[in-house]
């Protein structure tokens, strides 16, 4: 198994989660800045290890799989934590799950493409929802008390997060509807109803990065 920087890098991204989840527990202003500062640094992380797998051809199969799972853990973890502790803001509920079962969506998508041989192309807007997304979590998780401790509470840090994540919902569900009509067309292909597997595995393969 290689474990190179690229990997290390990912695997920080599991490794925060018990971290960030005790600072959102402990709830107090300088806890949840640090909460805001830990998802930050592993949201850099998912950023930096891709750069350094290419510049640096350390692409691999453990990162390639590793690489969404830790990203699919770190939001889950983050969103279920911040509901749990009544952090989202009003009727903050329902984008979350949106998101939740965005992820649940592309990850079947996934796996089952996977034994097509098939990838599914990363969008410019699918990339423009992660960010969005992941701002919207870290700004929820600073909060107004949060927020309070570097002096900016009266930019009523919640209500923006909370806007974010509506937005991020909104792009959840676009990007969530392109990925799943991309996925009915393998399905609907005739080439899967009337080849046999071994023909099937000789169709050409996409090869593309997981969607985010």
């Amino acid at each position: 198994m290689p474990i190179n920087l690229p990997n290390l890098l990912t695997l920080s991204r599991i490794a925060a989660i018990p971290g960030l989840v005790a600072l959102v527990a402990v709830h107090r202003p300088g806890a949840d800045l640090g909460a805001c500062v830990l998802f930050a640094l592993a949201g850099i992380t998912d950023w930096l290890d891709g750069r350094i797998a290419r510049q640096q051809k350390m692409q691999s199969d453990l990162g390639r799989m590793l690489d969404p799972i830790a990203d699919k853990l770190l939001v889950g973890a983050t969103l279920m934590v911040l509901a749990g502790m009544g952090r989202l803001p009003s009727l903050g509920l329902y984008p979350a799950i949106v998101i939740l079962c965005r992820e649940i969506l592309v990850s079947g998508l996934r796996e089952y493409l996977a034994g097509l041989r098939v990838g599914l192309p990363v969008t410019r807007l699918a990339k423009w929802k992660t960010g969005l997304q992941m701002a919207a979590l870290g700004t929820l998780l600073a909060g107004d008390s949060g927020a309070g401790v570097i002096g900016v509470a009266w930019l009523r840090v919640g209500a923006i997060g909370g806007a974010m994540l509506w937005l991020a919902a909104i792009l959840t569900l676009v990007t969530g509807w392109d990925y799943l009509q991309a996925g009915l067309r393998h399905v609907s292909a005739p080439q899967r109803a009337d080849l046999p597997p071994q023909a099937r595995r000789a169709q050409p393969v996409l090869v593309s990065n997981p969607p985010p």
